[in-house]
């Protein structure tokens, strides 16, 4: 395989990326950033001058300073020889314990002897032991695995030349991560947790989160499953984690019994009750009958609200109930439900901020590269794109929000918009309907939610942004224009949904003694500030998505070509794909990919051939999304690599590398795929799982 090449970004100021990561250490709060690896150079030219230049790197062994130290040295290899433009006098290499929360650096001069050592967050030189190592190096594998790219381009774009190994290529290497991780098992609460979960605990953390990414990815579930069985005979609590890997690994009838004889120890445990709960739902979603539907869904319900009850925090839990409901149609308490969820704050990876650089050499290795996929970058930005597609406010969602809309976007696309507004007044309370009630002359009753469409009429007062669920705001008022008409010129009567009555001036006033008025709402419940914002933006989708698809059909009748940008495209397709239209979803995607390379919209079209079993299609995009994330330094994808292992169980090994060959692009291109499928064959010829 060729050796990928290495980005260099250089200082304006020797060692200043090194003095920014060492004053950001007390800002950390997830699993830190990807390692910083720093080089002094010296141009062979100017003997007296020195330069800065650094890059990020996950995936490299970091369990001593002699691994590390021999990155850097893999980094000097090419300056011998007739194009060396300089020298490296000295590398720098630094590497995130999240556990004991240091920043472990290993200082190389050429020539001189390897010094290791801490810096913590004051900044302040301390020892390197073994015990920080082994922490730092778990550290390491999990980063690797939390700042891999989705196949998107959204994390290759996020931080800028960042090199992407695999931790884990071998089942030497799978032992080594494995046994790190049952020493340091039960203090992976210390490491946070994903951003749904409120209170990490010993079986919700970004520890156990990695864990499970890693079973999932390579298929090792007999690892997985050896782990947590030595594990769960120190705590009980394990066991939704066995249970998992077991459910994994088509191991069903195991599973369910180890959460049974669990439960009976600790009855209360929320994430053992939610693992049942979300193992019957998928058990519900392939049932032969609809009498065998219901009764897994009964039982799912059962659990679920246990769990409630168990972590009535827990954003999860709450979100776990409402799915069921869903499933079982009872849209009133899917809603109601929904409502009871406990929302916060996204917190998002640590992200590297870096000074401003002198330089930055991106470079690109002529064996590898792809017209359409080296020109990516640079034609995405230059495209005029219509303001109402960048100001989607869902497309940021993340965390529980995004959790939170989905359900929301799912029951719209079971039972449509209209009834979901009517369900919706049937549950909350409405403002029209508040003052209404409250028969106060100075504040007239609005409109009805279920007759205010895009008719240009003043709109309603709107929540504020959900991601952030405070600040009230006006939305701003909509004007018919020739964007709002339907294929007769008519405008389109999406209904706008009106405010549900603010909670906080709702119990203000039933404080202040207002209970005749309450008694006759009071089959009703008050809408959270943040759901309803949720329904605005769902609003604001939907219109932008009715607009499109108008459009379309009116351009279709007069056998006109409907014209959108590259850019466009590719946010109507993720729009579609938000809002559960899936065969909308690939047609946008598809008319972005017949204009320009679009690692977004390849990966949604890559969903779509691999539920579909389309075997030769799945491989042609998995081959130009590795080939991408390669020309960008990433030699490793998790999904990338499920897909393929997928592909092989499905077709065999054989059949899948005569598909890649078959495709006649240049070897090197496909070396790249075999890659990935060579480690998936390593891992299956092991004999510890099927």
């Amino acid at each position: 395989m060729v050796a990928p090449a290495v980005p260099e970004i250089t200082e304006e100021i020797l060692h200043e990326s090194i003095d920014t990561r060492t004053e950001s250490l007390a800002a950390l709060r997830e699993l830190g950033p990807p390692d910083l690896v720093h080089l002094l150079k010296q141009p062979l030219r100017h003997p007296g001058k020195q330069i800065g230049v650094y890059h990020h790197v996950t995936g490299v062994d970091a369990s001593s300073s002699a691994s590390l130290a021999a990155y850097i040295n893999t980094l000097t290899y090419k300056e011998f020889g007739q194009s060396a433009t300089a020298k490296t006098i000295e590398g720098t290499y630094c590497c995130y314990n999240a556990f004991s929360r240091v920043d472990m650096r290993v200082h190389a001069p050429f020539p001189g002897s390897v010094e290791s050592y801490c810096v913590d967050e004051r900044g302040e030189k301390r020892k390197a032991t073994d015990e920080l190592w082994l922490e730092t190096y778990l550290c390491s594998v999990l980063r690797a695995y939390s700042y891999a790219d989705d196949g998107t381009g959204d994390t290759i774009r996020k931080i800028m030349g960042v090199r992407r190994f695999n931790p884990v290529t071998n089942t030497e290497t799978e032992h080594k991560f494995l046994s790190a991780a049952e020493q340091l098992f039960f203090k992976g609460w210390q490491l946070g947790s994903d951003s749904v979960v409120q209170v990490p605990n010993v079986v919700s953390n970004h520890l156990t989160s990695g864990l499970l990414k890693y079973f999932s990815t390579t298929g090792r579930y007999a690892s997985g499953i050896n782990l947590f069985e030595k594990l769960r005979t120190q705590n009980t609590e394990v066991a939704s984690l066995l249970a998992k890997v077991l459910f994994m690994g088509n191991e069903e009838v195991q599973g369910v019994r180890i959460l049974h004889e669990a439960l009976k120890q600790t009855p209360m445990d929320y994430v053992m009750l939610d693992t049942q709960a979300e193992f019957l739902l998928k058990k519900a979603e392939t049932a032969a009958a609809p009498e065998q539907k219901e009764e897994r869904l009964r039982m799912a319900l059962g659990c679920a609200d246990r769990s409630t009850i168990a972590a009535p925090s827990e954003f999860g839990t709450w979100a776990r109930l409402a799915q069921v409901y869903v499933a079982m149609e009872d849209w009133e308490n899917a809603l109601t439900i929904l409502n009871s969820c406990p929302m916060f704050t996204y917190q998002d990876k640590d992200t590297p901020i870096m000074p401003e650089p002198k330089d930055v050499h991106l470079p690109t290795l002529p064996e590898t590269r792809l017209d359409e996929i080296d020109s990516e970058p640079e034609s995405r930005y230059s495209e005029q794109v219509d303001p109402s597609l960048l100001n989607l406010r869902a497309a940021a969602y993340r965390g529980t929000f995004k959790a939170a809309y989905s359900i929301l976007t799912e029951m719209t696309a079971k039972i449509g918009w209209d009834q979901l507004l009517k369900i919706r007044s049937n549950v909350f309370v409405m403002e029209d309907e508040y003052r209404h009630e409250k028969q106060d002359p100075s504040l007239p009753a609005k409109r009805n939610a279920s007759t205010d469409g895009l008719r240009g009429t003043p709109d309603p007062t709107a929540n504020g942004d959900a991601s952030e669920a405070s600040d009230d705001e006006k939305d701003e008022e909509s004007e018919p224009t020739s964007q709002n008409l339907d294929a007769n010129g008519k405008p389109e009567e999406l209904e706008r949904p009106s405010s549900a009555v603010d909670p906080d001036e709702a119990k203000k006033e039933q404080e202040n003694g207002a209970e005749d008025h309450f008694s006759r709402l009071n089959n009703k419940r008050l809408c959270e500030r943040w759901l309803d914002s949720l329904f605005m933006v769902l609003y604001e989708d939907l219109r932008v998505y009715t607009i499109w698809r108008t459009q379309m059909a009116q351009y279709r009748a007069q056998s006109m070509q409907y014209k959108k940008s590259s850019e466009e495209w590719e946010i109507l397709g993720s729009l579609a794909e938000r809002l559960q239209h899936t065969d909308e979803a690939v047609e946008a995607y598809r008319a972005c990919l017949s204009m320009r390379f679009s690692p977004k919209a390849l990966s949604g079209i890559l969903k779509v051939f691999e539920k579909n079993k389309n075997t030769r299609e799945t491989v042609a995009a998995t081959i130009r999304l590795v080939t991408w994330q390669y020309r960008w330094y990433s030699e490793f994808s998790p999904e990338l690599l499920h897909t393929i292992r997928m592909l092989i169980e499905d077709e065999g090994a054989v059949k899948v590398r005569s598909i890649i060959q078959a495709t006649n692009l240049p070897q090197n291109v496909l070396d790249l795929t075999h890659h990935y499928a060579a480690l998936c064959a390593t891992f299956r010829s092991s004999g510890t799982d099927g």
